[in-house]
């Protein structure tokens, strides 16, 4: 018997085949981007944190010099004539742009360590009472060669006895009470005495303001010694009579009659310790030209 109605229609559905279509490979580029930048920030942070204080310094400076040469000027890293900025010839780094960036670095750090000198000094003014007293009579401030400090004269206060080098006692305790400070810091010292333009009656044949002055800044370091300042820290004594008076100041005025102590910065004292050294010695020959100068030791045979 046959069955009646309509035939049954099977429809068959093809599976799609998964592969490697078109979109499979695209986050392996970017987890492998991820992984490359964790890797650069991981290799800086370890460098960070093996380097010195010194090094980091360096470091923060380099990348502060392109704007504060974009803003204010200054030498620039296409001004180098060497063909890789901050490269050179010279291997050893004793000249180039690598020397220049880290000579600016130790500049900055010692002015910085100057800075901090001034602030210890004021401080130490500001918690004695005797030197509290006697602030009108300095004059702190930081210079090309360092830090200077200045002890004052006035016609109420003098420093020392009239036409002596006797250190009076207030002045004896400004100077043992900063010789400690000043033995703290590492930097050696220049002494300069001055005085005003008032004449001796001997003129400078004899005893003058030119020995005053050099001797009143020989009795400063010896009061400097004996509050504890290490005997050598002392590079330079020197008196300068009234050549050398304050800005805006008459020769005549009391104030020019001072003492100049200097803490030294690393360039002013090898300009010092160069400007006195023999191995530039020189001697003027027959023909009018220089040529170097060596001293030599003759022994003279006398029969």
């Amino acid at each position: 018997m046959k069955h009646q109605g309509h035939p049954i229609v099977i429809v068959r559905k093809r599976k799609a085949k998964h592969g490697a279509g078109h979109h499979g490979g695209s986050w392996k580029i970017a987890y492998a981007d991820f992984m490359t930048a964790m890797m650069a920030f991981f290799l800086v942070m370890w460098l960070i944190s093996i380097a010195s204080p010194q090094e980091l310094t360096r470091i923060a400076e380099y990348f502060r010099t392109p704007l504060k040469v974009a803003l204010t000027g200054g030498h620039r890293s296409s001004d180098s004539e060497s063909p890789i900025p901050g490269g050179g010839d010279d291997v050893t780094q004793k000249e180039g742009e690598i020397r220049k960036i880290i000579e600016r670095s130790e500049k900055i750090a010692e002015n910085a360590r100057l800075q901090k000198l001034h602030e210890d000094l004021d401080q130490l003014i500001e918690s004695d009472p005797r030197l509290r007293a006697l602030r009108p009579h300095l004059l702190i401030n930081l210079t090309d060669e360092g830090l200077r400090i200045q002890i004052i004269d006035s016609q109420n206060r003098p420093m020392f006895r009239t036409g002596s080098a006797e250190v009076e006692p207030y002045m004896g305790d400004i100077l043992r009470a900063m010789a400690p400070v000043l033995d703290d810091f590492p930097n050696k010292i220049s002494l300069a005495g001055h005085t005003d333009d008032m004449p001796y009656a001997t003129g400078e044949r004899y005893y003058s303001n030119w020995e005053l002055s050099a001797d009143r800044a020989n009795a400063s370091r010896r009061e400097l010694t004996a509050g504890g300042l290490t005997e050598g820290k002392v590079l330079r004594v020197m008196g300068l009579s009234s050549t050398m008076q304050l800005k805006h100041h008459q020769a005549g005025d009391a104030i020019n009659r001072r003492i100049s102590i200097l803490v030294l910065n690393k360039q002013a004292q090898q300009s010092i310790e160069h400007e006195n050294s023999e191995s530039e010695a020189v001697e003027i020959n027959q023909a009018g030209g220089l040529t170097s100068f060596k001293p030599r030791l003759t022994a003279e045979v006398i029969p």
